[in-house]
């Protein structure tokens, strides 16, 4: 069976989130890739529960978040996050999330930005252009509609499936 190590993954996340706060760089950011499990309780209820994902086989859906704060003194603006999509995983449709952003998507490798309807691509097969596949996806861009103010943080994040 194929695994992917999330770790590999995470460290390609962190070493290309890319963000601007123009004159500063005042944000930090942490990223963590998570799965859900299942998590029967001693009243014998189950809930689901994140857990720090290590390793995953084809078909695990792995949630990647990253969290961001303004450790600066003064308001931090223009602020955007770019993710990878990870090698050998496809995004969930409708899954990246964050409050307060605009999310745009990439399918050359963060190259251009688009809405994830708007993106398209060179069929191989007919030369001619067509929408995108999820599959075909290669970035996720947050970008933030206001400034961020001194301590403040946000969240922001995507689920896949493991090819």
């Amino acid at each position: 069976m194929r695994y992917m190590s999330i770790l590999s993954a995470l460290l390609c996340v962190a070493l290309n989130l890319p963000f601007v706060a123009h004159a500063q760089r005042t944000i930090e950011l942490q990223n963590v890739a998570e799965v859900e499990v299942a998590v029967k309780g001693a009243d014998g209820v189950i809930t689901k529960k994140r857990m720090v994902a290590d390793k995953t086989t084809p078909g695990t859906e792995v949630i990647y978040t990253t969290t961001f704060r303004n450790i600066g003194a003064k308001p931090a603006g223009s602020i955007n996050i770019k993710n990878p999509i990870p090698a050998n995983t496809t995004l969930m449709a409708g899954s990246p999330w964050g409050e307060g952003v605009d999310i745009t998507y990439s399918a050359d490798g963060g190259k251009t930005w688009s809405a994830v309807d708007k993106i398209r691509i060179k069929d191989a097969s007919t030369g001619k252009e067509r929408p995108a596949a999820l599959s075909e996806l290669t970035h996720v861009r947050w970008s933030l509609r206001n400034d961020l103010a001194p301590g403040k943080l946000g969240e922001v994040g995507f689920r896949v499936i493991v090819n």
